[in-house]
């Protein structure tokens, strides 16, 4: 049985340099029914269970209109992430991959991200589905699913303009 900390086979793992301050705040916290990074869920669904993430003071009013949609993505702190390993082998197989091609926990600054169902608004709580993450963690912010986001101003010229008149998509040939 994979341990929480443990370096696997094959992973490497490098010194930490020295944090430099970002100005994060926290906004607020997300509560899941997880409380082991072993038993949560590698990747959030639309039919798991009901989470909630409570937003702080002062920050309520910045939910206005927010339950006009359906799905959010929700950025947050994987505050008890390790932030060392350079190279992962998640499958435990000793073949390994570098941090930068999974989504695991463990990276260099652990920003998770999660695209969940809105379920509801009660009184500064958001009610939602899909998330990964344990309980307690730190959020970061809230963005409308972006496929599902009409911008509320109006266009400006970079929004249409490629030089041609094909869309370009950034995609491996």
């Amino acid at each position: 049985m994979v341990r929480e900390n443990e370096i696997r086979e094959n992973e490497v793992a490098v010194e930490v340099p020295p944090a430099t301050d970002a100005g994060l705040v926290f906004i607020g916290r997300i509560s899941t029914p997880w409380t082991s990074r072993m038993e949560t869920p590698r990747q959030g669904r639309h039919d798991g269970p009901l989470c909630k993430i409570e937003i702080f003071e002062p920050w309520r009013q910045a939910l206005r209109g927010v339950e006009a949609f359906e799905r959010l993505e929700v950025l947050y702190w994987l505050d008890r992430a390790r932030r060392d390993l350079v190279l992962q082998s998640p499958a435990n197989s000793g073949k390994v991959h570098g941090t930068f091609s999974l989504r695991s926990p463990v990276r260099p600054n652990p920003i998770g991200t999660s695209i969940v169902k809105l379920e509801g608004v009660e009184d500064g709580v958001l009610l939602v589905r899909g998330m990964d993450c344990l309980d307690g963690t730190p959020l970061l912010d809230l963005k409308p699913d972006r496929t599902l986001f009409k911008p509320i101003a109006p266009p400006q010229p970079g929004d249409f303009q490629t030089g041609d008149d094909e869309a370009h998509y950034c995609r491996k040939a």
